[in-house]
């Protein structure tokens, strides 16, 4: 192999940047940095791409464990539940999956989706695939990070722990909305 067609050398402080953001696997970070010739960006779709790879292949799964969790917002007048399923309590116990549980339950107390998926909304509550996808939760920009969906964060869950994982159900509540 000439030295030309060899992945380029990234630095452990890109390795660790990376994991930072993303939480993958050492090895799938540094193989992902290497094989986009250091370009963070690219490593982040590669990274993406795999994890979304990973996902399609658990979706049939059962999933007979998770958690509840709950936001209420520090006034007590907004809150919602949701229920996050996996398929064994080692993974519904990990840091990852338990703050995946609370930052899903913060986005449906900000946003407040009314259906899990784009083709759950009936065809009369909105005409457009945008509002479809607006309504949402899966589709939904993340409250905290516009640039990613909770599906994309769903499937970067899926990636890291090697399970299937599904939102189950969630509710908001509001003093005073019905």
């Amino acid at each position: 192999m000439s030295p030309t067609a060899m992945p380029k050398k990234v630095s452990l402080d890109a390795i660790k940047a990376l994991r930072d953001k993303t939480s993958a696997s050492l090895n799938d970070v540094r193989a992902a940095l290497e094989s986009s010739d250091g370009d963070e960006g690219k490593a982040l779709e590669l990274l993406r791409q795999r994890g979304a790879r990973i996902a399609e292949k658990r979706q049939g799964r059962a999933t007979g464990q998770g958690r509840i969790d709950a936001y209420v917002h520090h006034d007590g007048r907004l809150g919602a539940i949701v229920e996050v399923d996996c398929e064994t309590d080692f993974v519904a116990r990990t840091p990852e999956f338990v703050q995946f549980c609370r930052d899903v339950a913060l986005h449906v107390a900000a946003i407040g989706p009314k259906y899990l998926k784009a083709e759950d909304v009936p065809a009369g509550e909105a005409s457009t695939d945008e509002a479809r996808r607006a309504l949402a939760l899966l589709t939904q920009p993340f409250v905290k990070d516009q640039a990613t969906t909770i599906q994309d964060l769903l499937k970067a869950l899926i990636a890291k722990t090697g399970e299937n994982v599904v939102i189950r159900r969630f509710m908001k509540f509001g003093i005073g909305e019905s």
